[in-house]
């Protein structure tokens, strides 16, 4: 099994750089690694200086990377969607599916689904090929939901199962009374019954992927010496908190940016701590990337996991 490091924080904190370094120092330590961009702005190709795609591609040995598509993500899950609703309602003609799920394409929540499946994708499929596998991830709020769904939808699928349940129940009792029903020509056992079926998978996936998050992941946050940043990491840390989530490091990132004094918030120094220079020149080759020098957090990274 692989080990998963995801890096979290405010947009503009060095996510993408830092988890880019992380991911080499570790490749040019001898473990085979894939990173992969979940941010819909991509950056990730630009900093390794590739042009990239939803599938892996070589940037040197032991180093692949990939950006998630999102909006084919959207484009999939809505697909499967779709099918599966005709499957189960074929009888129902006059639902029109088609103009049901082009309203949903923009509906909240559908593209953090998206970027969920797209990781369970990534873990399930090119996992296994990896020793470690990098997420850059995107903007705190759609970090943070995709993160949470497993839980919340996890909730709501038991609750669905429940009552697919009695409704299944009931159907028997019916048809127990009167077998000449047209209920009894339906389907009464959850054993047999494609929806109840679906609803058993998709709680199955949710929790892998609760797992995942919970039990099998490195998280670190990356703070700047400012205000806005350690606010934003707060606020992380507390719903990773309530999401059972622990916090694995904070990254403490362009340093050299000023000379004011600077000292970590109480909230976030109990973590162990990992500071980084900016750069003013900028990250042009990945030579100068490595100058970063995510050395230490990558061995602290594979101390914790055992993946030495």
């Amino acid at each position: 099994m692989n080990d998963t490091a995801f890096f979290l924080g405010k947009g503009g904190v060095g996510k993408t750089t830092l988890s880019s370094a992380f991911a080499l120092s570790l490749a040019r330590a001898g473990k085979k690694v894939l990173i992969a961009s979940l941010d819909p702005a991509h950056n990730l190709g630009d900093i390794l200086g590739l042009r990239l795609s939803g599938e892996a591609v070589g940037v040197e040995p032991g180093l692949d990377a990939l950006e998630v598509d999102l909006a084919y993500w959207v484009d999939k899950y809505l697909n499967e969607s779709r099918a599966q609703m005709k499957a189960n309602y074929s009888y129902n003609t006059t639902f029109n599916l088609d103009s049901f799920f082009n309203i949903i394409k923009y509906s909240p929540g559908t593209e953090e689904y998206a970027v969920l499946w797209a990781i369970e994708d990534i873990h399930c499929r090119l996992g296994p090929l990896y020793d470690v596998v990098v997420f850059d991830t995107p903007p705190t709020a759609l970090s943070l939901r995709f993160l949470s769904l497993p839980v919340i939808s996890g909730l709501w699928v038991k609750e669905l199962r429940n009552l697919r349940e009695k409704i299944l129940s009931k159907r028997q009792a019916v048809t127990r009374i009167n077998p000449d029903s047209p209920v009894a020509a339906s389907c009464v056992d959850k054993d047999d019954d494609k929806i109840y079926g679906q609803l058993r998978n998709i709680g199955h996936r949710l929790s892998a992927l609760e797992l995942l998050f919970s039990k099998e992941s490195f998280i670190s946050v990356i703070v700047n010496p400012d205000q806005l940043s350690v606010d934003e990491a707060l606020r992380i840390q507390e719903e990773l908190s309530r999401l059972k989530i622990p916090l694995g490091a904070i990254c403490v990132n362009k340093r050299g940016v000023s000379d004011m004094v600077w000292t970590q918030h109480p909230s976030l120094a109990g973590y162990p701590q990992f500071d980084f220079d900016f750069t003013r020149e900028g990250i042009r080759t990945r030579e100068e990337l490595m100058d970063v020098d995510a050395a230490t957090l990558a061995t602290y990274f594979l101390t914790r996991t055992g993946n030495q």
